[in-house]
C-alpha cells in the first residue's frame, strides 16, 4: 500500500484534475458536478495525494442532519488496487465519527465486487437493492454503517 496524504479537497485541487477527470478517473464525475459539490455546505470532499502532491483519488460525502451519504470514492486508474480507496474510506469514516454522524450510507454497483468486499470489511451492511439502477442494467446495492 502506497503512503498517501489525505486532505480536504480545494477548488485548486479540482482545477488540477479538471482536464483528466474523464480519462484518468471515471466518466460520470465531471467538473461541473464536482464544482457544485465543493460549494455546497452539506458536502465534504477529500483528495488522496502522493507524497509529491500528485492527486490519485478523491471522495465525497453529503451530510443531511446526522446521516451522511458517500457520493463517490474514485481512484485514478493507474493507482487502483493499491489501497487508495481503503485510505479514503477510512478518512471518511473518521470524519463522520468526529462530526457525530450516526449513519453512513452508500450505493454500489452489484458487479463491483472489489468495492463491496471493502465495504463489508468496514462493517457496512446490505440494507436494500435498486433494480437496474446503473444504465438500466445493473442493480445498486444499498449499504449502511451505523456508529
Amino acid at each position: 500500500m502506497k503512503k498517501l496524504k489525505i486532505e480536504i479537497m480545494t477548488n485548486e485541487d479540482l482545477e488540477t484534475i479538471k482536464d483528466i477527470l474523464q480519462t484518468e478517473f471515471d466518466e460520470f464525475w465531471n467538473y461541473e458536478i464536482l464544482k457544485q459539490e465543493l460549494s455546497s455546505n452539506n458536502s465534504k470532499y477529500i483528495v488522496a495525494k502522493t507524497l509529491d502532491n500528485i492527486i490519485v483519488g478523491f471522495a465525497g460525502i453529503k451530510i443531511i442532519l446526522d446521516t451522511a451519504e458517500i457520493m463517490n470514492i474514485v481512484t485514478k486508474k493507474s493507482f487502483r488496487n493499491m489501497g487508495t480507496g481503503k485510505q479514503m474510506l477510512e478518512y471518511l469514516i473518521n470524519m463522520c465519527k468526529n462530526s457525530n454522524i450516526k449513519t453512513l450510507n452508500l450505493e454500489v454497483n452489484s458487479t463491483n465486487t472489489i468495492a463491496i468486499t471493502l465495504y463489508k470489511k468496514y462493517n457496512f451492511k446490505e440494507v436494500g437493492l435498486r433494480k437496474k439502477y446503473y444504465d438500466n442494467t445493473y442493480d445498486a446495492i444499498l449499504m449502511s454503517l451505523n456508529f
